[in-house]
């Protein structure tokens, strides 16, 4: 069976902790959400031991596309390691940047596979693992460095750490390449996180083109053990949409 977790900032709207305890009403017994720079952490860590759900995401920061910010997202990824160490969160994401102007993208690619092969040791002494995610450029992030699975996986298998693989959001890959199934089964072993949201929209499942029915039980067969964290911005009640997920899982 997935375990399911939910991205508190875009399935739920009001304050954050109360966000947090609407989660776990709908059933669910992980959250995760952005920059935990913006957020009180004190807060959102009772409010999650209140509400008996684990945090197991948020995102690192950084920009690892540019040679000259090599230091600054070594160290911006570094706090963010020792951050989630400390509130017991388990994985975080790290996005690349943007595409540098410029710049070839051979050199931008081998700046991301330094990055992360400095933080890297960080990383696994902290028992957090790093989750590389590509982005859509079509809709929602023009500029973006990172769009197709293909690279990402190839900029994983190049930092060769057990604690560096690749988020996986099927919305996200859906609007890009399509293949979803066959991509995750085929590389489930380097995937550490996944996101769901329905194309087109970003809503919830079940408004949009894909089978999520099929595509969580295909992951569920090929081994996958990570999250599925719902990532999307409900049409109707969320607390309906996260039990309508539940269901398929």
């Amino acid at each position: 069976m997935t375990d399911l977790s939910v991205c508190v900032e875009m399935v739920y709207d009001g304050p954050f902790p109360e966000r947090i305890q609407r989660a776990a009403n709908a059933g669910v017994d992980a959250i995760e959400f952005w920059d935990w720079r913006e957020k009180d952490l004190d807060a959102v860590e009772a409010a999650a031991a209140d509400a008996g759900v684990d945090i197991v995401g948020c995102t690192a920061g950084g920009v690892l596309t540019d040679p000259d910010a090599t230091d600054a997202a070594v160290g911006t990824i570094r706090e963010s390691i020792d951050t989630a160490a400390s509130i017991g969160c388990p994985t975080l994401i790290v996005t690349t940047g943007p595409d540098q102007a410029g710049l070839d993208r051979a050199t931008q690619r081998e700046n991301i596979v330094d990055v992360l092969s400095a933080v890297a040791p960080a990383a696994v002494s902290a028992g957090v693992t790093l989750a590389l995610e590509p982005l859509n450029t079509a809709v929602d992030h023009p500029g973006y460095y990172l769009s197709t699975a293909a690279e990402g996986f190839d900029i994983v298998d190049a930092v060769g750490s057990s604690h560096v693989n690749l988020l996986y959001d099927v919305y996200h890959q859906q609007v890009t390449e399509g293949n979803v199934i066959a991509t995750l089964t085929e590389n489930v072993e380097d995937v550490g996180h996944v996101h769901i949201a329905d194309v087109p929209g970003r809503a919830e499942p079940g408004t949009g083109e894909l089978n999520y029915e099929n595509v969580l039980a295909a992951i569920n067969d090929a081994g996958y053990e990570g999250y599925v964290g719902c990532e999307f911005s409900p049409t109707g009640d969320p607390d309906e949409a996260v039990a309508e997920i539940l269901n398929l899982t």
